[in-house]
């Protein structure tokens, strides 16, 4: 199928093709795809779940059962990641399809991805349920994992929507969400749990806490500044950079510690002592904000550097076709 339209004086006609809407079965597998795509730094260590501390039975990691998530207080930030990074995809795939896009298509995309997810963190919690100690630290252990499973998938629907639906400045937001939770992910992917990375490895991974930065600064020369909105949503986007981050060190330093295990409100106190510390610590933010703004500049004067060459090469065109305009017009009188 296709449309035709009619030019002004003087232009012939043009034959648009007409877009067809993808199917919401095939939508459906988009959604199904993108989170598993986010799982993948887990699917790729073979998914047996970690040594866990109120485990009821000693047992080897070779012999943990097979779990969709990796459930343990060592990986919660990675958990949150994987979680998010599959919604971000999905968002990103949906955005830059949407000329094939119904309104059912984008519920199915959703359904996709929600139904990936909600899978994984019931299989895993069943497991992981059935493995542990009946104790009451064991109920809590477990409600506590679920918990940062459920928030890290209504945050992705959120950031999902964002990129996907929102104006560029929404999701200017809903990419720096995403663009934090890169670090961990990548840092999962290249070191997969349970692996012992080469010397050349660590020192790749050292690189990978200035993904989140760069990204951040990409997307904000996607979306530019050249509204109040764009502008506040760029602001927001580098607060997100300053403490999101800084956050993931908090929850990495008290979940990690097996001697505040037992005790949650002084592993709480710990968590909130180092965010306060870190976060105004300008050797750890600083860097990367100044690295997204850098990044930002960059894009964004390459943006209209572009633009002034395109609307350079577009004006003797136009300039043609208005002299045309002029000698018929005189031919005529």
């Amino acid at each position: 199928m296709s449309a035709t339209t009619q030019g002004g004086y003087g232009s012939t006609a043009v034959t648009v093709p007409e877009i067809k809407p993808i199917a919401p079965w095939l939508w459906l597998l988009i959604g199904v795809g993108s989170a598993l795509a986010g799982l993948l730094p887990w699917l790729v260590t073979g998914m047996r779940l970690p040594l866990q501390n109120l485990w009821q039975n000693d047992t080897t990691p070779e012999r943990m059962p097979l779990v969709l998530l990796p459930f343990s207080q060592y990986t919660l930030t990675l958990i949150v990641a994987l979680l998010l990074i599959g919604s971000a995809a999905a968002g990103l795939v949906a955005r830059a399809t949407r000329a094939r896009q119904t309104r059912g298509g984008f519920a199915a995309m959703v359904a996709g991805v929600l139904l990936v997810q909600l899978v994984a963190t019931v299989q895993t919690a069943a497991v992981v349920g059935g493995g542990l100690q009946s104790r009451s630290e064991s109920t809590l252990y477990l409600a506590l994992l679920i918990a940062v499973a459920a928030l890290a998938v209504a945050v992705g629907v959120v950031v999902l929507c964002l990129i996907a639906r929102a104006p560029r400045a929404g999701s200017l937001v809903g990419l720096s969400i995403a663009a934090v939770a890169a670090g961990p992910w990548l840092s999962g992917l290249l070191s997969p749990i349970g692996s012992f990375p080469a010397e050349w490895l660590v020192q790749v991974l050292g690189y990978t806490r200035w993904i989140p930065a760069i990204l951040v600064g990409v997307a904000i020369a996607w979306c530019g500044v050249n509204t109040v909105g764009r502008v506040i949503a760029s602001v927001v986007a580098l607060v997100l950079l300053w403490i999101g981050p800084t956050l993931i060190t908090a929850i990495s330093a008290a979940a990690g510690s097996r001697v505040l295990a037992a005790y949650p409100s002084e592993m709480l106190d710990y968590g909130v002592g180092v965010f306060r510390m870190a976060v105004l610590m300008p050797e750890l933010v600083v860097p990367p904000i100044v690295v997204a703004v850098v990044v930002a500049a960059i894009g964004l004067c390459g943006r209209m550097l572009l633009q002034r060459s395109r609307s350079a090469a577009a004006r003797p065109g136009a300039d043609a076709d208005a002299d045309a305009d002029v000698d018929a017009g005189a031919e005529q009188e």
